[in-house]
């Protein structure tokens, strides 16, 4: 088997055009409101995080990871009845991690896509949980079944999303 290194210049980095970097996410936050009220199994799913994770490894910058993150999470926040920020927050941890984490792995085959996804599913939900306990004040439960549920499904349904969205990059 053989081992090789990828350096940071190696790294591909790619940007998206104005309409896409825009409507991508709009269109993920129209579906994610709309979509559960009519299909209730679709409420599993967490289209604006499948997209903030796509568009922050594809980038590969912390800042511009954090900025969609924040900015999606935001936009996420306005559509639902809970208080201002704390998608915003969640959001944004994972953008900053997964364009972080990005620079480091080969984010481009559907194993490593799979389990970054499964990864930062948790980590969106645990710190969704901490934010909403601990600063807003919610009664949140974690219900471990439920949660590995939606990571698997919200994991499997990345990969043919994200094979869908490379076809948006452009080369940096």
């Amino acid at each position: 088997m053989n081992i090789t290194y990828t350096s940071r210049e190696e790294v591909e980095v790619y940007r998206f055009g104005l309409p896409v970097g825009i409507g991508v996410p709009l269109l993920a936050l129209f579906l994610q409101a709309f979509l559960p009220v009519h299909l209730h199994f679709f409420s599993i799913f967490d289209l604006p995080l499948l997209v903030t994770i796509f568009l922050a490894v594809a980038r590969r910058s912390q800042v511009a990871g954090l900025l969609t993150g924040g900015i999606i999470g935001l936009l996420q926040d306005s559509l639902t009845h809970q208080p201002l920020g704390v998608y915003g927050i969640a959001k944004t941890v994972v953008g900053y991690g997964a364009s972080s984490l990005g620079v480091k792995l080969d984010v481009e085959n559907p194993g490593s896509r799979f389990l970054v996804t499964f990864g930062f599913y948790l980590v969106h939900q645990l710190v969704y949980l901490a934010v909403a306990r601990g600063l807003v004040g919610q009664a949140l439960t974690w219900r471990w079944g439920h949660e590995i549920l939606a990571a698997f499904a919200n994991a499997v349904l990345c990969i043919p999303l994200f094979g869908l969205l490379d076809r948006l990059k452009q080369k940096a």
